[in-house]
């Protein structure tokens, strides 16, 4: 064999050499079902779930689906979870819920997997945006749910979200307005829309229990805020969390007309419909807003940052894949969450209308060719803050029933923020002491220099501009 031909021969059986291992990895699955509960409607597992077929056909691993509403999903899953063995082999569970099921020992800890002979090659856990993967995957260390040892990795994000600001380009053009990059521009910026366009600045959620809570959640990290400290006592009273407070006030008083007890989808169909100028909540905006069935302001919305206040800081959100401890066919369910969330795919469900959740997705060029909109994330995912809200089991009632009763009584000037709020701190402090977190974790104080870290993470620059 000459030189050439020995080349050849060598780059053939090197290029073979990761799909054979890959043919391999699955070999012993082939004719084994696994079943996955996972949300719907929803735009980013509407998009995944033609891949399921796909991945049956590549590995022979059949596929499940128990496709359910996403706010039914919980106590469907719990039950199951909690059987000696459940009909779950993957499970799709929000943020707020993975403490809950590691903690209760539902989930199995896929470290081991990950390190171990299923591995898929070139799977780079590190391309995973870390907020993503630090608030969604990891359970254990500072506050219970932050990444540092004796965290343990329990799910991979899917689905996850961030938060961006949405906004009108013809509007702040007849203005004579600067795209905002803080809180001071931007609360400007709505006093004139409202005063000078006659729509509403910034759609809110306005809604009582968990909807005030998350629009409240928008303005405390950038303005410094947490809800508790790092000894677990209430720290939500405090100038952050108070500033917050007024800024959502402000931001109401300007907002659109007609728009108390607004939830979700009424603070979407706001900007949608043109009642708004500025969105500022979910990226999941994008998939509707240029879509002339579903917007009245497509070709007129551009996005940026999430605006600073003290400092630069964005939501996490949404949801992340794990498996039953449980499960019938756990390395099965593992080939298939891996599978799912590899670079390819990821980059595949992202072209397709899903959220993109890899480092590399968002720098390929057909995505960016087809989803130009999506240009501001990479500097968006940096600011993607892992300690955006406390991600211990009793947060969603300390939300609804608590945080989520004081809020309106600010929007309607029945009380002071810092009255409001001050009220919060007894039956919080009394539900912490109630479930010895102060005894058993250390508190969420290490985020910072966790925050700080997860910034500098990924291409490009390292400071966040408008795109």
């Amino acid at each position: 064999m000459d030189r050439r031909h020995f080349l050849a021969a060598g780059i053939a059986t090197a290029t073979a050499a990761p799909a054979l291992h890959a043919q391999d990895l699955y070999r012993p699955y082939r004719g084994q079902k696994i079943t996955i509960s996972y949300p719907g409607p929803h735009p980013h597992y509407d998009a995944a779930q033609a891949l399921f077929d796909r991945f049956t056909a590549e590995t022979g691993i059949l596929v499940e689906r128990d496709r359910t509403p996403y706010l039914d999903m919980h106590d469907r899953q719990v039950k199951e979870m909690r059987r000696q063995q459940g009909d779950y082999d993957v499970v799709t569970y929000l943020l707020t819920w993975k403490s809950e099921y590691a903690g209760h020992q539902l989930l199995r800890p896929l470290d081991d997997l990950l390190a171990g002979p299923l591995a898929q090659p070139g799977y780079a856990l590190q391309d995973i945006i870390p907020g993503y993967l630090e608030s969604i995957g990891r359970v254990g260390g500072p506050g219970s749910y932050l990444p540092r040892s004796p965290a343990r990795l329990y799910g991979l994000p899917y689905g996850a979200e961030t938060s961006v600001l949405g906004y009108r380009r013809d509007v702040l053009e007849r203005l004579k307005l600067p795209i905002p990059t803080n809180y001071t521009e931007l609360l400007a910026a709505c006093e004139m829309v409202h005063d000078k366009e006659k729509i509403g600045g910034l759609a809110s959620r306005t809604q009582a229990g968990h909807q005030i809570v998350h629009a409240w959640l928008l303005h405390l990290t950038p303005h410094g805020g947490q809800v508790f400290d790092g000894n677990y006592r209430a720290a939500l009273q405090n100038e952050g969390g108070v500033r917050a407070a007024e800024t959502l006030a402000r931001i109401v008083q300007t907002g659109p007309d007609n728009h108390a007890n607004a939830g979700f989808g009424e603070m979407q169909e706001a900007f949608l419909s043109g009642r708004s100028a500025f969105y500022l909540d979910s990226l999941t905006v994008m998939n509707l807003a240029d879509d002339p069935k579903r917007s009245k302001v497509a070709g007129k919305v551009a996005y940026a940052m999430h605006p600073t206040a003290r400092t630069w800081s964005g939501l996490t959100g949404g949801f992340g894949l794990g498996i039953p401890a449980n499960a019938r066919h756990p390395e099965a369910a593992f080939l298939f969450i891996q599978w799912l969330t590899n670079k390819e795919n990821d980059l595949r469900v992202a072209i397709s209308g899903g959220n993109a959740g890899r480092w590399s997705t968002l720098s390929d060029v057909e995505f960016r060719s087809r989803r130009p909109e999506q240009s501001i994330l990479p500097y968006a995912m940096k600011i993607a803050n892992p300690a955006w809200r406390p991600l211990i089991p009793e947060w969603d009632t300390m939300a609804r029933d608590v945080i989520g009763q004081a809020l309106p009584d600010v929007l309607s000037g029945k009380r002071t923020a810092a009255a409001a709020l001050a009220g919060c701190v007894a039956p919080l402090d009394a539900m912490i002491a109630a479930a010895d977190w102060r005894k058993t974790r250390t508190g969420s104080a290490a985020g910072n220099d966790l925050f700080t870290a997860s910034r500098r993470v990924g291409p490009g620059s390292a400071d966040p501009s408008v795109a």
